[in-house]
């Protein structure tokens, strides 16, 4: 199987400073070609590639019921490079009697939700905009896109990827292959967008594209479902499953990453976990050198820590209880390269990450 990880064009200059706050983020050395565009190796390690940088996925960055409207601000206020996630549903205009993508949490907060348009691709314009007017490539992507679809209507489908290919300039692509396994280059651009592990996306963002064609999304890979008769006993099977298990096949052409719970790592994840051990440390590096191994960028949701009176529309589920107790945990992941690491608190966990 050829390397999945070579990138089409990449030209290696300096490190692209941080668009919105000026901080820089530097991508892993590439060696510096010179003349015409060529493909350029990206093994692990290097470049963007699984293992090659850690980044804040900013989780639910977008308003809830008309709160909470400055998410998608305050993370990339945090700099460049990261992740950006939203949720995704399929509203009925009855004014304009048409259907859109929009974004939100909840099926019955659809009305007055933005559309996925002008809260997501608008609001980066500039910085994709000013990324393809400088072509400083070594730090791109800048901005991944973590589609989390909340309902998978066909329509749904097919809108968002007819949304993708109006802003396919900016993105990272790879051309479609006849052998599903075999992963082309990827044609980096200055957003990643990543899709989910539902049959229906995979039908439209990949089964559908021709052989030839360039796929726009990239999905995650299926992960076993829990298995036991009780919510505990399917907690204790994600965290017992031996990380081959979870990720049995390499990574394909459209399936380049994996999405996990916490509960993969700590029994019960956050709302059970106690003290963090050495032996927490070792399932957690363990999950992760799988992923990478399997060419597989690796998420992992979400890690939060936050009193009454810190609480912005977020998850008790995902509540480690005090900032201690979830910084810990954030300096493990950075530590053992998880890809993204998806939580609230965008700003503190930024801080860890430099």
């Amino acid at each position: 199987m050829q390397d999945g990880w070579l990138v089409s064009g990449m030209r290696p200059l300096a490190v692209l400073a941080a668009l919105v706050t000026g901080a820089v983020f530097c991508a892993c050395g590439v060696p510096v070609q010179t003349g015409a565009p060529e493909v350029v190796s990206a093994p692990l390690g290097s470049a963007f590639g699984p293992g090659a940088r850690v980044l804040l996925d900013a989780h639910n960055a977008y308003p809830e019921r008309g709160r909470w409207a400055d998410r998608i601000d305050r993370a990339l206020a945090t700099g460049v490079p990261l992740a950006i996630e939203q949720d995704l549903y399929w509203r009925r205009d009855a004014e304009r009697k048409h259907h859109e993508v929009v974004v939100a949490h909840d099926s019955d907060a659809l009305v007055g939700a933005p559309t996925l348009e002008t809260h997501f691709f608008e609001t980066i314009r500039p910085i994709m905009e000013r990324a393809l007017r400088e072509d400083h490539r070594a730090s791109w992507p800048l901005v991944t896109l973590n589609l989390d679809f909340k309902t998978n209507e066909p329509a749904l489908h097919e809108a968002v990827w007819t949304l993708l290919g109006k802003y396919e300039q900016w993105l990272t692509t790879a051309t479609r292959t006849a052998n599903p396994d075999m992963r082309s280059p990827l044609s980096v651009g200055p957003l990643l967008v990543l899709s989910g592990a539902d049959a229906g996306q995979r039908a439209r963002f990949h089964d559908q594209v021709p052989v030839g064609a360039r796929l726009r999304a990239f999905g995650a890979a299926p992960v076993p479902t829990p298995q036991g008769p009780t919510r505990e006993a399917r907690a204790r099977d994600q965290v017992r499953t031996a990380p081959h298990a979870l990720m049995p096949r390499p990574a394909s052409n459209y399936l380049r990453w994996v999405n996990f719970s916490w509960l993969v790592v700590e029994e019960g994840g956050a709302a059970k976990a106690a003290a963090w051990t050495a032996g927490d440390s070792v399932r957690l590096a363990s999950v992760v050198r799988r992923a990478h191994s399997q060419h597989y960028w690796i998420r992992l949701y979400t890690l939060d820590a936050f009193g009454a009176n810190d609480d912005r529309g977020y998850t008790a589920s995902y509540n480690f209880g005090s900032e201690l107790a979830a910084a810990l945990r954030w300096r493990a992941v950075i530590a053992a390269g998880v890809d993204f690491v998806a939580t609230d608190q965008y700003e503190a966990f930024q801080a860890h990450r430099k």
